[in-house]
């Protein structure tokens, strides 16, 4: 290091960081402000929303499936309707999920090339 480089005011040291910055997003073509969820980020939010909605519906259905046997006293025939339509009503809301992914995905595309 040089004799100069050892007496840089901090104001100096943070101009020089904001320029070794912006050549770095320059590079890699980041934009300047940081982004609050990466790609990566925003997939793994999506992921955890099917996995939700698929648990919640098999789960729902199986409940409420459980409750009707034994309000009616049909066990376990209900607990087995109340499951396959809660599967049913699982891969409906993940479907919907995927659907608007897919439009949102497009919207962007179509926004990035105009």
């Amino acid at each position: 290091m040089a004799e100069d480089d050892r007496k840089s005011t901090p104001d100096e040291l943070d101009r020089r960081l904001k320029g070794v910055r912006q050549a770095y997003q320059k590079g890699t073509g980041q934009s300047s402000r940081p982004a609050a969820r990466g790609a990566g980020g925003e997939k793994l939010g999506v992921g955890m929303r099917i996995a939700v909605e698929l648990v919640a519906g098999v789960v729902a259905g199986a409940f409420l499936g459980l409750m009707a046997d034994q309000w009616l006293g049909t066990k376990p025939w209900l607990l087995i309707v109340g499951f396959v339509l809660g599967c049913g009503a699982a891969f409906m809301n993940v479907y919907r999920v995927a659907q608007a992914e897919e439009r949102r995905s497009k919207a962007a595309q179509d926004e990035k090339k105009s």
